[in-house]
């Protein structure tokens, strides 16, 4: 008898962008600060945001406005 596989469509990104807190309340934090909002293109996790394209450099210097002291990791 040959098992049948699911297929599930994947997504690979290169070069993205993402917000990762350490606790789940801070992204709400971070959310819910307008101008940082719309730098965010989704939320992956409760603590995971995924950054617009191009908006790296904003939301790194939107996050230390708000006394943020983001690791940037490359």
């Amino acid at each position: 008898m040959t098992r049948a596989i699911a297929r599930i469509p994947v997504k690979l990104h290169k070069n993205v962008t993402l917000i990762r807190t350490s606790e789940p309340v801070l992204a709400e934090e971070l959310l819910a600060r307008k101008t940082l909002a719309r730098l965010i293109l989704a939320r992956l996790s409760e603590t995971i945001l995924l950054v617009k394209p191009d908006e790296a450099d904003a939301a790194v210097d939107e996050l230390r406005k708000m006394g943020q002291t983001p690791r940037i990791v490359r």
